[in-house]
C-alpha cells in the first residue's frame, strides 16, 4: 500500500527533502526577517516590542537621509565597479583569447590569485599601498610628477578608491567568465567576416561582443550582487568613513543592528535591500531572455 502511495507521489517524495531544507534555510530567515521589520525591536529599549506595521519604512524614505544617501553610495559603488570590471575584465579575455603562446594555462591560474584571497587579507594590502605618508601608491605618484592622493582618507576619493581595489580583485573573474564563452563560440562567423575583410575591431565590435551577450550578462549579474553586498573590505578599511563618505547600505544597516541595536530598523533595511538584488535579478533575466530571442 505504501509502495503504490510512493509510486503515484514520487515527484514530491523525492523533492520533499530539497524543498524541506529551501524553506528552514531561506523561507522562514526571509519572513521572520519581513516580521522583525514591522516591529520596534530594540535591545536598548525599556518597553516590550510591539507590532507598528510599515513605520520603519516611512521612517527611512521619509525622515532618514542617511539611509537614502547610504543607497546612492551602494549604486555609484556597485555601477561603477561594474562597469570597470567588464571593460577591463571582457578586454583582458578578448585580447588573451586572440593570441596563442606558450604558457596561457599559466596565466589563467595567474588571474585566480586575486580571487583566492580572503577580503580582509586584500584590504589590510591595500592599506598599507594607500597609506598616505609612507604607502607605495603616493611615492609611485611623486615619482612621475602627480599630485598625492587623499584615497581612503578624502570624501571626494573614498568610493573611487574602492572602485579600483574591487575593480582588482574581480576584473580577472569577468576575464575567465569571458574566455569560457569564447571557447564555446562557433568559428564559422569568424571565418566569414576573414573572408570579406574585416578587420579585427569590427570583427570584435560586430561578431564577438554580440555572440559573447549572454555570457557577459550572467557575469554581470554575479558581479552586481556582489557589489551590492560588499561589506568586508569597505568595513575592515574606512567604517564607512571619512564621516559617513563610504557607508553603504550595508554598512549602516550593520550599524544599526550592532551599534544602535535597532534590530527592527535594521531588519527593514534588509527587506529593502532584498527588494532590490531581486527586482535587479528578475530585469536582468527577463532581459537576458529577450536578447536571446
Amino acid at each position: 500500500m505504501l509502495s503504490r502511495w510512493i509510486d503515484r507521489h514520487e515527484k514530491w517524495v523525492f523533492t520533499f527533502p530539497s524543498l524541506f531544507f529551501v524553506v528552514i534555510m531561506m523561507v522562514f530567515p526571509l519572513g521572520y526577517t519581513i516580521w522583525n521589520s514591522m516591529t520596534n525591536w530594540t535591545l536598548t529599549a525599556k518597553t516590550p516590542t510591539a507590532f507598528i506595521g510599515f513605520r520603519n519604512y516611512v521612517q527611512m524614505f521619509a525622515e532618514d537621509p542617511r539611509f537614502l544617501q547610504s543607497i546612492v553610495r551602494t549604486f555609484a559603488f556597485t555601477i561603477g565597479s561594474l562597469i570597470f570590471q567588464m571593460i577591463v575584465g571582457v578586454g583582458a579575455g578578448i585580447l588573451i583569447d586572440s593570441k596563442e603562446y606558450r604558457g596561457r594555462k599559466i596565466l589563467n591560474s595567474i588571474l585566480l590569485l586575486p580571487m583566492m584571497a580572503t577580503p580582509v587579507a586584500v584590504a589590510m594590502v591595500w592599506l598599507l599601498i594607500l597609506e598616505p605618508t609612507t604607502g607605495v601608491a603616493n611615492y609611485l605618484l611623486k615619482q612621475i610628477g602627480l599630485p598625492v592622493s587623499k584615497f581612503l582618507s578624502g570624501t571626494n576619493t573614498v568610493i573611487p578608491t574602492f572602485i579600483l581595489i574591487d575593480t582588482w580583485e574581480w576584473a580577472p573573474l569577468i576575464t575567465l567568465i569571458t574566455l569560457a564563452g569564447l571557447a564555446s563560440l562557433p568559428h564559422d562567423p569568424f571565418e566569414s567576416a576573414k573572408v570579406d575583410g574585416a578587420g579585427p575591431l569590427q570583427v570584435v565590435w560586430h561578431i564577438t561582443l554580440p555572440m559573447l551577450v549572454p555570457t557577459i550578462s550572467v557575469g554581470a549579474l554575479l558581479r552586481f550582487i556582489d557589489c551590492f553586498k560588499t561589506f568586508d573590505i569597505i568595513y575592515t578599511m574606512t567604517t564607512g568613513g571619512p564621516g559617513y563618505a563610504s557607508e553603504t547600505i550595508n554598512i549602516y544597516t550593520y550599524q544599526n543592528a550592532f551599534y544602535y541595536f535597532k534590530f527592527g530598523y535594521a531588519s527593514s533595511m534588509l527587506v529593502i535591500f532584498f527588494a532590490i538584488v531581486l527586482g535587479t535579478v528578475l530585469f536582468v533575466t527577463y532581459t537576458r531572455k529577450k536578447l536571446e530571442v
